[in-house]
């Protein structure tokens, strides 16, 4: 991808100091409260402007935020505007990143990256051609846990990683969600909605995947939302498998297992586990930032939990785009890259196909492990 122009800089105490990029949201559900929690703590981001389908919605954030709410296509418009935060449901993601690209505007949006491989090639190519970035969520691979769990494994404290285990077991949206429809349509699912965030820490601990074996099935065809809430009773049509369990073979020929589930009522397996020839990794939720980590170094003895190591602390949903604009105002490469969302988009993709077929699938695209967080960083910090 082209190096994007820098961003402006602004008169400091040596003259070289960036100013914030200005960031336009767009979609303001359920997500959108906690990158605006983050947002006054990165002081390299100013919220400029929210918008949403339902003008109620974004005229409620506005009210909360001292922004105006404003129609996307005034927002594209705007040359003022330097970033686009799309948080709205996957089916929109590929062409709402699409046409902000276009308008010279970079991205930053939550998983996943997009609802097919063909979409997501268009988005490279978009940003491409506009010479602008695109950021992927998930950042919670940048927090203290993932980030600390990383730091062992890549100082030979493991010895040689062999294998890893990942389990998301869950009951699905439908009982808690004020929204659960689009969880079961195309776009949605436990892949695509969490094993994103499993594969994007897997590839962060362990390198690219090169290729897959999965299974999967549904459950059911329709799920019934609980009798109590504003949905009560609504039937929900299931278009996508919603059990799937994947093996898959990364570069370094570590072999990794991935379940997740939208039809496990209850379960007590470990989140990630990551085994090597010295010890066993216990890994946090990638779903968090910062959940501590232990380590075994023999069957006999329990996993002992080792302080932080690495990692944004107090980090939260928005220091991925942070980190993104660190990046655009130093020309260097940015953690939550769009290649690293793309190659975690083509294994679930590759998964799905795999199961459908039977096979052993490979993977086509590759990307580069995210450079580490050392301790103490700060996203906004050169």
């Amino acid at each position: 991808m082209s190096d994007p122009t820098p961003a402006q800089v602004v008169p400091g105490d040596h003259g070289t100091e960036p100013a914030p990029l200005t960031v336009a949201l767009v979609g303001c559900g359920n997500i959108s409260a906690q990158y605006l929690a983050s947002l006054p703590n990165l002081q390299n981001l100013r919220l400029v402007s929210v918008t949403d389908a339902v003008p109620a919605a974004a005229e409620r954030v506005a009210g909360e935020q001292g922004v105006p709410a404003r129609p996307l296509a005034e927002v594209l418009a705007d040359p003022s505007v330097d970033l686009v935060l799309n948080l709205t449901p996957p089916q929109l993601h590929a062409p709402l990143t699409i046409a902000a690209l276009e308008a010279g505007k970079h991205v930053y949006l939550e998983k996943p990256f997009a609802v097919s491989a063909a979409e997501a090639t268009q988005m490279l190519a978009a940003a491409e051609k506009a010479g602008r970035r695109i950021g992927s969520a998930p950042d919670t691979v940048l927090g203290i846990g993932i980030q600390t769990a990383r730091r062992l494994i890549d100082d030979g404290q493991i010895g040689r990683p062999i294998a890893a285990t990942a389990f998301m077991m869950s009951p699905g949206h439908e009982g808690w969600h004020p929204n659960p429809g689009f969880y079961y349509l195309r776009g949605g699912g436990p892949l695509l909605d969490m094993g994103v965030y499993y594969l994007t820490a897997l590839v962060t601990l362990l390198g690219p995947i090169a290729e897959v074996s999965a299974m999967s099935s549904r459950l059911r065809t329709e799920r019934r939302v609980p009798d109590d809430g504003p949905r009560a009773g609504e039937v929900l049509p299931v278009e996508v498998d919603t059990y799937v369990a994947a093996t898959l073979r990364h570069d370094s020929g570590v072999i990794s297992t991935l379940i997740v589930s939208f039809d496990t009522v209850a379960s007590q397996l470990p989140r990630i586990e990551v085994y090597g020839s010295a010890a066993s990794l216990d890994v946090p939720d990638p779903n968090q930032f910062a959940n501590p980590v232990g380590i075994a170094r023999a069957r006999t003895e329990p996993f002992a939990y080792v302080s932080d190591l690495a990692g944004y602390a107090g980090a939260g949903r928005g220091y991925g785009l942070s980190d993104l604009a660190r990046a655009v105002a130093t020309g260097t490469a940015h953690r939550q890259s769009a290649e690293l969302g793309f190659h975690v988009h083509e294994v679930m993709e590759r998964i799905a196909e795999a199961s459908a077929a039977g096979a052993t699938v490979p993977v086509v695209s590759r990307c580069d492990r995210p450079s580490p967080v050392p301790q103490g960083a700060r996203p906004e910090i050169f």
